[in-house]
């Protein structure tokens, strides 16, 4: 069956195949096999790319098979722009810490898709987008975070991230901020997140935001 899989990252397999961690409506969080994977052209599994691909199901394995791929989207925007494709590895990771192998959480991929069409679109003031995307996510994942919620993981970063709650997501890109506030934010989340999903969120890709927004 032809399948929309948004992608999370990649583990290479011998010289010439790569699982592909993804996620979709259908399979939730899944890894999927894709051999020759040099002929495919790796560009296709860019973190956050938004694939059409063909499912073969195996009996034997949990380990399927993804062929026919193409782009559904080609998110220009993105690519073309050093900071959105730096959080494009921030987003994409989340989401690889936070949900679980196997888990479909519903409304979950149509909530992430939908998200990063809006970071492709968006031309300018989009510095706070990882801000208000975690805040989100929480939304995405049952949680519905008050300010009372995330008041004990907030620290002295409380009043600027009570912010991001309330205003619709125009005026959150507007709040004025320093990268460092920005990353303190971004740190205060996690910690909620983990606290909320029993997952000890351990970024990487946190630190190479960071340095963009020093």
């Amino acid at each position: 069956m032809t399948s929309e899989l948004l992608v999370l990252a990649t583990t290479k397999v011998g010289d010439n195949a790569l699982v592909v961690h993804t996620l979709s409506r259908e399979w939730g969080r899944k890894g999927f096999l894709v051999r020759s994977a040099r002929k495919t052209g790796t560009t296709l599994f860019l973190p956050l790319n938004i694939l059409e691909a063909d499912v073969i199901e195996n009996p034997k394995s949990e380990l399927w098979t993804l062929r026919g791929i193409s782009l559904k989207e080609g998110l220009t925007n993105v690519r073309g722009d050093l900071r959105k494709n730096t959080m494009t590895l921030f987003l994409s990771e989340v989401l690889l810490r936070t949900v679980r192998d196997g888990a479909v959480e519903d409304g979950l991929y149509d909530w992430c898709v939908g998200s990063v069409l809006t970071l492709n679109a968006l031309e300018a003031d989009y510095a706070n987008f990882p801000v208000r995307w975690l805040v989100e996510l929480a939304g995405a994942l049952g949680f519905r975070p008050s300010a009372e919620d995330i008041a004990p993981f907030a620290g002295d970063q409380f009043p600027a991230l009570k912010e991001f709650i309330g205003p619709d997501f125009s005026a959150s890109m507007l709040i004025p901020l320093t990268g460092a506030a920005r990353n303190a934010l971004c740190e205060a989340l996690l910690k909620y997140l983990s606290f909320h999903t029993d997952a000890n969120i351990q970024v990487k890709s946190l630190a190479v935001l960071r340095e963009l927004y020093r």
